[in-house]
């Protein structure tokens, strides 16, 4: 397959994993019924970069009145009739996303069992939800987050510390909402789909104590405010446990999986006569580690051909890390993609793509990029090294010197990230 039909049949895959998460075609069937009483109310709150598309999808579908309040990524909103959207930052906490968990958690108070509280949550509710639990602050919590992002934390460790400095989130949204009925949708975004690492888990129950948040501090050696040291010290940061009472009428749906994306994507593949491997949709660890292993199976297919026969694509998802060393532009995605070129070396046939669904890797307002096997010929060409880059941490840099980066744009969904590796026939 010609590099520009290879580039074309990626991009493909990707989209299709991206519309497979479009809240209009997987929340409308999850829907509940509304409120049996008709004093009963239906409010709606929620957090995440497709909490506004989620919001629009619900207000399409739903039968009756409603009336509610989510908060978004800057960029993501959409314009809805009935539940206001609220713009705010995201991966690190700002004082929009602050205010609008204030007003979130006054809307379900106050309410009763005849009520309705559909929470909607997807990838990015964390940072978009926050509401420090005092005396820590809100620069408290923004200095935590640049620390835990750069350190090379999993995405279930970071949550598990912010559960336990959060006034909203390890279920203290959904103990608030207690005695009325509350119905979690979510778009999960989290290796193994646990909602509890779903937005940090703001309606359900978390097991996980103050102790084991200090635990994963000291051990990615970060300095501790000394607010922070004292809420989780003390035990006073304690998430709401498995049992409590105040959750007994909540129940949570997943309405998109990662897995639910790659099987979308592998469908499009099979169609075009290509076999399809998903190799699986909880991925973690380093990114620059899991590109040398992908590497390692794309090249086993290309030479052995095995465990398939080319023309073939592997296909996975989950969330790896980036323990940043240098100063690049770069996500891990992008991370992922220059450890893999590098491990290719340029092997004939194999190409590559890696994006994040939500369309931001990083910091940055690109998805990801693709590799092709004349990356790294192409970028000595533009005076850009690979192994630099990869040291830099800088693949957006190096990709978008190319011209292969992926820019979507907010995809308004987040099933977290989509790689795949296209292994074709060498003849």
């Amino acid at each position: 397959m010609r590099d520009d039909l290879a580039r074309d049949f990626l991009t493909d895959l990707f989209r299709a994993a991206i519309r497979a998460a479009d809240p209009v075609i997987c929340l409308p069937p999850h829907l509940p019924s509304p409120p049996a009483s008709p004093a009963g109310r239906t409010v709606v709150v929620g957090a995440g970069k497709a909490a506004a598309s989620m919001a629009r999808a619900l207000e399409a579908h739903w039968p009756g009145k409603l009336s509610g309040l989510v908060v978004t990524r800057y960029g993501h909103g959409v314009p809805t009739r009935h539940i206001e959207v609220v713009e705010a930052a995201h991966p690190v906490p700002d004082a929009a996303g602050l205010a609008a968990a204030k007003r979130i958690r006054d809307l379900v108070g106050g309410l009763t069992a005849d009520d309705l509280v559909i929470c909607l949550l997807s990838g990015g509710g964390s940072a978009l939800l926050v509401e420090p639990l005092p005396p820590v602050t809100l620069d408290d919590k923004r200095e935590l987050s640049h620390a835990l992002l750069r350190s090379g934390a999993s995405i279930g460790e970071i949550n598990c510390v912010r559960r336990h400095l959060s006034a909203i989130k390890g279920g203290r949204l959904g103990a608030a909402c207690h005695p009325a009925r509350l119905v979690t949708l979510a778009i999960s975004d989290v290796p193994g789909d646990n909602p509890l690492n779903i937005a940090s888990g703001p309606t359900v129950a978390d097991p996980t104590t103050c102790a084991d948040a200090l635990a994963i501090l000291r051990r990615y050696a970060i300095a501790l405010p000394s607010a922070v040291r004292e809420v989780l010290e003390s035990g006073a940061g304690e998430s709401v446990k498995p049992g409590d009472v105040r959750l007994a009428n909540s129940s949570t749906t997943l309405i998109a999986t990662p897995r639910m994306a790659l099987e979308a994507a592998a469908t499009v593949a099979r169609e075009r006569g290509v076999t399809a491997h998903i190799l699986g949709d909880a991925i973690e660890g380093e990114a620059r580690e899991v590109g040398g292993e992908m590497a390692e199976l794309a090249l086993q297919l290309a030479a052995r051909r095995q465990p398939h026969e080319p023309p073939a694509v592997l296909l996975s998802g989950g969330e790896t890390t980036v323990t940043v060393h240098g100063n690049g532009r770069g996500g891990r995605n992008v991370e992922f993609l220059l450890a893999l070129g590098l491990a290719l070396d340029g092997t004939p046939g194999i190409h590559a793509l890696a994006g994040d669904t939500d369309g931001v890797d990083g910091m940055e307002e690109i998805a990801g990029a693709c590799l092709s096997p004349d990356s790294i010929a192409r970028g000595k060409a533009f005076g850009r090294s690979m192994r630099a880059a990869l040291d830099n941490n800088d693949g957006h840099g190096f990709f978008g010197a190319l011209g292969d980066s992926i820019v979507t744009g907010p995809t308004l969904t987040n099933v977290n990230d989509f790689r795949a590796i296209y292994v074709g026939k060498i003849d």
